[in-house]
């Protein structure tokens, strides 16, 4: 495909808009330029902008204490009514934190970050995300 050119998750000469199946026997994803990072300036409950439809958030190193949760509220140009956020925590070597998507409304989406390690933490977590969004 020396003609083809990247637009973020496929290639501009293909057509894939009504196909009833998508696979790949390798890797299915998003490329270089659909990615995007952001770190929280002050607290983990500091709103975020990211427009991609992946990326990574690392929250602020503020403390957040045992069994306690905090929702920031992420706005993305690439959400929609329909669209489905995935989450994981990333690189962080530990099981001390649990995140889940609260709420999706217009651009924004609500991240809940609940520390559940039986102390208080004062790290930078961060968290995995990609969109995944329904057909319009």
């Amino acid at each position: 495909m020396a003609n083809s050119k990247a637009i973020g998750v496929a290639y501009s000469d293909q057509d894939i808009v009504g196909a009833d199946n998508l696979m790949a026997n390798r890797t299915l994803g998003y490329t270089a330029q659909g990615q995007s990072a952001v770190t929280q300036l002050t607290s983990k409950a500091t709103p975020v902008t990211i427009n991609a439809p992946m990326g990574v958030i690392t929250t602020a190193a503020s403390s957040l204490a045992s069994a306690t949760a905090v929702n920031f509220t992420v706005t993305n140009s690439f959400i929609s009514a329909g669209s489905v956020i995935a989450l994981n925590i990333g690189s962080l070597a530990t099981t001390s934190y649990t995140v889940s998507v609260r709420g999706i409304s217009g651009t924004t989406f609500v991240i809940g970050l609940t520390n559940i390690s039986g102390g208080s933490l004062a790290e930078a977590v961060p968290i995995n995300f990609a969109i995944i969004t329904a057909g319009t």
